[in-house]
């Protein structure tokens, strides 16, 4: 969000459909999965790889 200069979350929301607490959990990192079609639209609406929306860690 911050390379696009997106201020606000809701502004992500009204661009790409996807649910507020949806966006919220993954912003704040307390996303337990993610559903392939909502990482499509985050790919499409930022442009934007898979690679860049997501990082491996191993707890």
């Amino acid at each position: 969000m911050g390379e696009r200069k997106i201020l606000k979350l809701s502004d992500v929301v009204h661009a790409t459909g996807i649910n507020r607490n949806t966006l919220t959990n993954m912003y704040y990192d307390r996303a337990v999965r993610i559903e392939l079609p909502v990482a499509d639209k985050l790919c499409e609406f930022f442009g934007c790889t898979m690679n860049d929306l997501f990082e491996y860690s191993d707890n």
